[in-house]
């Protein structure tokens, strides 16, 4: 059965901001990331509908706090808390935290497209 460790997944983004590691298993990604600082990235997600991440995550928080801002709520999860972000939303990160999360692979990349390209024009690190 496939499977993903961090020890032996490549990091692929290395920036002040995240730290990444991420895998294929079948249609889904897993990613491993740690956020050293706090983090507001709304501005990455322009040009995706309503200005939000239309990419479903399935997570668990390995340590720290994150939260998912949609139109009508916020959501906090901490330490230990496995959930499911629908799509419609902004994360916020909070430094020192650290996820495991599961994405589909075609609805990420179309999502990365985006993040990346603003990241670029901003003269965001990458």
């Amino acid at each position: 059965m496939p499977s993903a460790n961090p020890s032996d997944t490549p990091l692929s983004l290395d920036i002040p901001q995240v730290k990444g590691r991420y895998a294929t298993i079948g249609d889904y990604t897993v990613g491993f990331e740690t956020y050293p600082r706090d983090v507001d990235p709304a501005p990455l997600f322009v040009g995706l509908p309503d200005d939000r991440c239309q990419c479903p995550h399935w997570d668990v928080v390995t340590d720290g706090e994150l939260t998912f801002r949609w139109a009508d709520r916020m959501e906090t999860y901490r330490e230990g808390d496995a959930y499911y972000v629908e799509p419609g939303h902004v994360p916020l990160m909070t430094a020192g935290t650290s996820v495991i999360e599961f994405s589909p692979t075609e609805a990420l990349e179309q999502t990365i497209a985006i993040v990346s390209a603003n990241m670029e024009r901003s003269g965001a690190e990458a």
